[in-house]
């Protein structure tokens, strides 16, 4: 008898976990800036130095990054720092297998209206089924002039920056696009 009342959990000092909360899987976001971050370091690592290329007006000019240039050029993109932590409450992860380009897909999407002085909108990272591996993310932010910042990082080969601002009639327009290279 004493075996069977020390095994009741019906101790009401002891607060009940409501069973809808217990059961749902806590967020675990794919850490986006640590990834960018260890790409920057796997850059620096192999001491090549990128090529920058930069198209304004259907104008082209390039030059070769310096490796103390690179944290800089990559800053706008490790910034909010992109894990489960930061951003569980205001964005949701749908992960699916697209087999049209071969990759399963997590895209983050904003759970609510997010408040003006944050810039991440959403962002989307794409990993090969067959090698486990990160093909590629894709982040989309807003500058603080209201320009959209799109960014598409190409895993271990290159990574376009895409800069849309709007005329004056409110009709979006590619203003500048940067592309930086260094897989050659």
């Amino acid at each position: 008898m004493l075996a069977i009342l020390s095994c009741n959990d019906s101790d009401p000092a002891i607060p009940s976990v409501n069973k809808d909360i217990a059961e749902k899987e806590a967020p675990s976001f794919f850490p986006v800036t640590d990834f960018l971050k260890g790409q920057v370091a796997e850059i620096k690592k192999d001491g090549i130095n990128p090529l920058k290329i930069t198209k304004v007006n259907e104008k082209l000019d390039s030059i070769w990054l310096k490796m103390e240039e690179l944290d800089n050029e990559f800053a706008p993109f490790l910034t909010p720092e992109i894990d489960s932590a930061n951003l569980a409450g205001l964005f949701t992860e749908k992960k699916f297998l697209d087999q049209t380009i071969d990759a399963f897909t997590f895209t983050y999407d904003p759970i609510k209206i997010l408040p003006d002085s944050f810039f991440l909108q959403r962002w989307d990272v794409y990993i090969d089924p067959k090698s486990n591996t990160v093909k590629r993310v894709y982040m989309v932010k807003k500058s603080p002039d209201q320009k959209t910042i799109q960014l598409t990082w190409q895993t271990n080969k290159n990574c376009r920056i895409i800069s849309i601002a709007n005329d004056l009639k409110g009709n979006d327009f590619v203003e500048k696009e940067v592309t930086i290279k260094w897989d050659f």
